[in-house]
């Protein structure tokens, strides 16, 4: 039964370098603890040749002037950790969280799916490469002897059956408590370590010729389960694991951002990786919850705030410098508020009307959105939710025209939106009144395609019936009204002077009234009128404003 393991080399360096490709080029160390206390707990080979050692100090570690300089963020790794997760179960259902840097899957079954083992191997390793995780993959016919070889060799192995204890001999002994360096079996390791290292073990090879009575009256069982290790002959099962389906990703700022562009540039690369986690688990999302963790200011300056020329744009659209003369006007003038009662969280949902995975679409988006809602100060920390949904599955008819896509349709409405306001692009919403402008604009969201009904013939009743419309006038035109015997007998418009004339036929009123408990109480007569104008007869809604003793005609009749 085949047993695969991926396995991130250097795990807390990688979570760094998942958020910030641009530093897989440069000697980086990860530092941890509180300033000026804190210390060097990772580290890659170039900062290691340029003489970084663990431990070191901040104020040590910073000599170095080509040395990226980060600090331990629990959300990168955790975001890293899911992905992991994520490319394991994108290949098997039997997934064991093994630890923080590793994952074990059970392929039993899989090779008349994926094809054979080393294919199956290349392609984890490539959806890994692609999730931004650099892992190490290995297959074995048991799950020990997989972690083993990801842990000893780089890139990926494909372990036969019955040759374990030979790929396996030339691992050192240090492999097999690497899972102990940073827990607290540390110590006991280190003994054991240390105890082998005076015999002379280097090697699993050397550790799995040992006879087995005297390792045990030496080593106890503890030594015995080492020896089984080495010679890959451990057994056991899997331990599966269901982890939530939470599709987060953040990314700490060691200085705050104001402009746009950087902004974007930082959205763009959370955004592929969601996708790219989504797209493992054959998802798509139909919600996006962006936060920003914002400066409120208190101690820093201008100058630390990154605040450029007049050339460029920051998050509020507009000149920095100019805007700086207007909200953060505190700088120059004391009897300004204090700046640090700014809000420091911003949130922002984007509620998409079908589920969607396209990261330049969602990037548009957000830019947009920003653009109409901009947080309002520099920004320190940006984490990007997105709720999981299943892709839409649609089938185009042979004859049909095409249609535009949802992606489009989605950017257009936001364009126009940015131009005409957020509360006039939707979708039309009927409230509950008889208010004759009784209705709100609504976000469009697609209904779910329902069985199409049957048609019916139509009677010749409905054939020749007519169909009238009313074309409203907005706003009202006021008119001039003369009575007779309380009825409309001649109307005349103020500004529209072509529609005027004496009234033919009328038929009302109809009252109508409401909101009365409110400031906005209406309550209004309604007639429809027929008026010569000329030698030509036109027929209109004429209304009184029961309130407010107006006359307006609001529409006129096809």
């Amino acid at each position: 039964m085949p047993f695969a393991c991926i396995y991130v080399p250097n795990f807390l360096v990688a979570a760094a370098l998942r958020a910030e490709p641009e530093l897989k080029a440069h000697a980086v160390a990860i530092l941890e603890g509180k300033p000026p206390l804190e210390k060097t707990i990772a580290l890659n080979e170039k900062a290691a040749r340029l003489g970084i050692a663990p431990d070191m100090t901040r104020a040590q570690a910073e000599l170095c002037a080509e040395l990226a300089v980060r600090a331990r963020s629990p959300l990168q790794e955790s975001a890293a950790h899911a992905a992991l997760l994520d490319c394991a179960q994108s290949f098997s259902p039997c997934v064991e969280d093994a630890a923080c840097d590793t994952a074990l899957l059970d392929l039993a079954g899989m090779e008349s799916l994926l094809g054979s083992l080393p294919e199956i191997s290349r392609a984890i390793y490539n959806r890994a490469t692609a999730l931004g995780l650099e892992a190490n993959v290995a297959v074995a016919s048991n799950p020990d002897t997989a972690v083993l070889a990801a842990r000893g060799f780089p890139g990926v192995t494909v372990i036969p059956s019955g040759k374990e204890a030979e790929h396996l001999g030339t691992l050192p002994v240090k492999v097999l408590f690497e899972d102990r360096l940073e827990s607290e079996q540390k110590k006991q390791a280190d003994c054991l370590l240390e105890t082998l290292g005076r015999w002379g073990i280097r090697n699993l090879r050397a550790l799995a010729v040992l006879p087995e009575v005297a390792l045990s009256e030496r080593l106890g069982q503890e030594g015995l389960r080492l020896q089984q290790l080495a010679r890959g002959a451990a057994s056991r099962t899997l331990v599966p694991v269901e982890p939530p389906l939470v599709f987060e990703e953040a990314v700490e700022l060691e200085h705050p951002i104001v402009l746009l562009e950087p902004l974007a540039f930082l959205l763009n690369r959370l955004l592929e990786q969601l996708c790219a986690r989504l797209g493992s688990r054959a998802l798509a999302t139909q919600e996006l919850r962006l936060t920003l963790k914002l400066s409120n200011l208190t101690g820093i300056d201008d100058e630390n705030i990154g605040i450029p020329s007049e050339s460029d744009e920051d998050l509020w659209g507009q000149p920095p410098l100019r805007q700086a003369q207007g909200r953060h006007s505190a700088v120059q003038r004391s009897e300004a508020p204090p700046r640090c009662c700014r809000q420091t969280q911003f949130h922002r949902t984007l509620s998409l009307p079908l589920p969607m995975l396209d990261a330049k679409v969602f990037l548009k988006l957000l830019q947009l959105d920003l653009n109409a809602h901009p947080p309002g100060a520099p920004i320190m920390k940006i984490h990007l939710a997105a709720e999981p949904a299943r892709p839409r599955s649609a089938q185009g008819g042979l004859f049909l025209p095409p249609s535009p896509e949802p992606e489009k349709l989605e950017l257009t409405l936001a364009r126009i939106a940015g131009m005409v306001g957020e509360n006039k692009v939707g979708a039309l919403e009927l409230l509950d009144t008889h208010h004759p402008d009784g209705f709100r604009m609504r976000r469009f969201v697609a209904e779910v395609a329902r069985k199409a009904p049957q048609k019916k013939t139509p009677d010749s009743s409905e054939i020749n019936s007519a169909v009238t419309a009313l074309r409203r006038f907005r706003p009202p035109l006021r008119a001039s009204v003369t009575l007779e015997n309380g009825h409309p007998a001649q109307v005349a418009c103020v500004k529209k002077k072509e529609v005027q004339g004496d009234v033919l036929w009328r038929a009302g009123p109809w009252r109508a009234s409401g909101d009365w408990w409110e400031r906005e109480a209406w309550s209004r007569d309604e007639w429809d009128l027929a008026l010569r104008i000329g030698e030509t007869v036109s027929f209109y809604r004429l209304v009184h404003d029961l309130l407010g003793g107006g006359w307006f005609v609001e529409g006129t009749y096809d």
